[in-house]
């Protein structure tokens, strides 16, 4: 599948010459989308340690098979060779395909970088899409001209782009989800990644703002996911997919627009069957503050603990409590969780808990493994640690309940804590100090702790799966950020094509 190659005045137009005007939102993220990358170096070094970030936690997720099996082509074998690279695999796919295989391995072991306010979600889910059009668009590019990028001698995309690209993405995700919250209607909040991801592919690929406005809406018209998938008792590695499926998505709505298929101007706003009518209880979506770069200068880290963020600071606080309580585990008479409004209504959870992806979605279990162990990581998701019946024991004698102050300073703009507090009673009466955490080591007001633990995260998940050399120009190149932004999007994923032999013990089946 390649972008429509002939001029888009050319391409032909099923709207009426009458057309009405977008919806405001639509014009809003157009307009956005279709202009410059805001001025922000800030912005534009947290995005290159944001990739980074990203990239590690996708080779992360090539260890895990159940990831593995979903990659690759739709239809076994049916690749295309020129095609868009996906990290850590020898695969080239088209960039639709592509993007659901980048976007799942970014997204599958919820490592990646994060967003928290009235909805919250994982503005790094968009890489799927960027990451596979860049490529995709340099691979085909330096054979002929793209639509939208003919204009003169063809340029390829640099990292720069790539980086630019991820702000526009991260702020219209992000913005979004300042006071629109989808998760209480029951959407899950992939349909933001679905939104950003289609303007920015529309744009990438050469589309105009009349073009981005037409995806955009098809992408509102699409409606969302229901949250179904992350919750008892149906929770499920959907979870980890579906940033992956809303990216790709995303590519194909980009694609149709640029193929002159037309929009719905009030796919928002149209009484009775608009998206605000039918799934927002009738409410407006609202842009609470101009588009620019606040989301990416204020982002997420996880580099710490791969954990539901809303619980980050409660297994930080759980470290914390394990020396005092390691050793008295069955004295244990109460462990009090204070936390924040958002965290009691989505990860608060007690009964049987069915698989890897209920036990990270469940504050109690994410508290009793650091308490018991010291520790949280992804295989304590898995069923050797959770058959340790001392978690369940000790998740029946958890109280979670809501702190009020927490509450509001998680969603103050100035503040965005996440903060939780755990405190233990042993059944003689005695108990250990409270231990309070209001913001994880990924909060921008501790990002000199994050960034180191940050590159050692890139380095425990990348270097084994390549050869040395191609580690150390890989380190070389990601290390300066000059550097890292005039590399060719291609030549920098020919970087991370794994080195079979060094990563053949992590991976099963030459799957990936």
């Amino acid at each position: 599948m390649t972008p429509a190659t002939s001029p888009a005045s050319a391409v032909p137009d099923h709207r009426s010459a009458a057309r009405r005007e977008p919806d405001a939102l639509l014009k809003a993220i157009a307009d956005y989308a279709a202009g410059p990358v805001p001025d922000s170096p800030l912005a534009l070094s947290t995005a290159r340690y944001c990739l980074i970030d990203a990239l590690a936690c996708a080779f992360l997720a090539l260890r895990a098979p159940e990831c593995t099996k979903l990659l690759g082509p739709v239809v076994p074998g049916a690749g295309l060779a020129g095609g868009a690279r996906v990290p850590g695999t020898g695969y080239e796919l088209d960039p639709v395909c592509a993007a659901f295989n980048i976007g799942t391995l970014v997204r599958w072991l919820d490592f990646n970088d994060t967003w928290l306010a009235a909805e919250w979600g994982h503005p790094s889910d968009n890489l799927g899409t960027v990451l596979a059009v860049a490529d995709y668009v340099n691979r085909r590019g330096r054979g002929h001209h793209l639509a939208g990028r003919r204009a003169g001698r063809f340029r390829p995309f640099t990292v720069r782009d790539v980086l630019g690209a991820m702000i526009k993405a991260y702020e219209i995700q992000g913005v979004l989800s300042l006071e629109n919250s989808f998760n209480r209607v029951g959407l899950d909040h992939v349909l933001l990644v679905r939104i950003a991801s289609t303007a920015i592919a529309t744009h990438m690929l050469g589309g105009t703002r009349e073009q981005i406005i037409d995806a955009v809406s098809n992408a509102w018209l699409d409606g969302g996911a229901l949250r179904a998938y992350r919750h008892a008792p149906n929770t499920g590695p959907r979870k980890s997919w579906a940033a992956g499926d809303a990216t790709s998505r995303a590519v194909r709505l980009a694609l149709l627009a640029l193929a002159g298929e037309m929009g719905y101007p009030s796919a928002l706003s149209a009484a009775n069957w608009g998206f605000s009518d039918v799934l927002f209880d009738g409410k407006p979506i609202v842009l609470p503050r101009p588009l620019g770069s606040y989301v990416m200068e204020n982002i997420l880290f996880k580099v710490a603990y791969p954990a539901e963020f809303h619980a980050q600071t409660a297994v930080e606080a759980a470290i914390v409590l394990h020396p005092n309580v390691r050793g008295r585990i069955g004295d244990i008479a109460e462990v009090v969780i204070e936390t924040q409004e958002p965290a009691r209504r989505i990860i608060d959870k007690t009964g049987p808990l069915n698989n890897p992806a209920d036990r990270d979605h469940c504050i109690q279990y994410m508290v009793a493994v650091p308490l018991l162990f010291g520790r949280l990581t992804a295989d304590d998701y898995e069923e050797e640690t959770a058959r340790d019946p001392r978690i369940d024991a000790l998740r029946t004698k958890m109280t979670v309940r809501e702190n009020t102050r927490f509450t509001r300073d998680y969603y103050d703009p100035d503040k965005r804590h996440i903060g939780n507090a755990l405190q233990v009673r042993f059944a003689d009466g005695s108990t250990t100090e409270r231990v309070e955490v209001d913001c994880p080591i990924g909060h921008p007001r501790r990002r000199d702790d994050a960034l180191p633990l940050l590159m050692e995260k890139f380095e425990t998940a990348v270097r084994p799966m390549l050869a040395s050399d191609a580690w150390a120009q890989l380190l070389g190149t990601v290390t300066e950020q000059a550097t890292f932004e005039r590399t060719a999007v291609d030549e920098f994923l020919g970087l991370l094509v794994r080195d079979e032999r060094a990563s053949s013990a992590s991976l099963e089946n030459g799957k990936a």
